[in-house]
């Protein structure tokens, strides 16, 4: 599975972005999809994930109630509708296929895409 992430840039604290992340090479239908961020100098981390149906995700608790993980399974692409961004969401987010819920091991992974929120 090939995964592509965008959607990321500057944003002020409390604002919103939408990232996208695009899946190719095997039915992306299959699998759980997950997004994991990795701030400076510290370990990657799950964010959310969301199993193949679309009826149950999962959030850390730093991002429950601002975040929402989406999928459009005709489009091959799963979402990560943020808002209420605070300077401690800075960080690359990555996408995933097959990902661990609540772990930071993934099967695929797509390349990281930045959010910045300042204060």
């Amino acid at each position: 599975v090939q995964l592509q992430a965008s959607g990321g840039g500057l944003v002020q604290a409390g604002g919103s972005l939408r990232l996208s992340c695009t899946a190719s090479g095997r039915t992306f239908s299959n699998y759980a999809m997950g997004w994991f961020r990795q701030a400076p100098g510290k370990e990657r981390e799950f964010v959310a994930a969301i199993i193949k149906s679309n009826v149950n995700a999962y959030y850390a608790d730093s991002v429950k109630g601002r975040f929402t993980i989406s999928r459009d399974n005709a489009k091959n692409t799963v979402y990560l509708q943020m808002n209420s961004l605070k300077p401690e969401d800075t960080a690359v987010y990555y996408c995933a296929a097959d990902p661990t819920i609540y772990g930071t091991y993934a099967r695929y992974w797509g390349q990281g895409t930045q959010v910045t929120v300042s204060s």
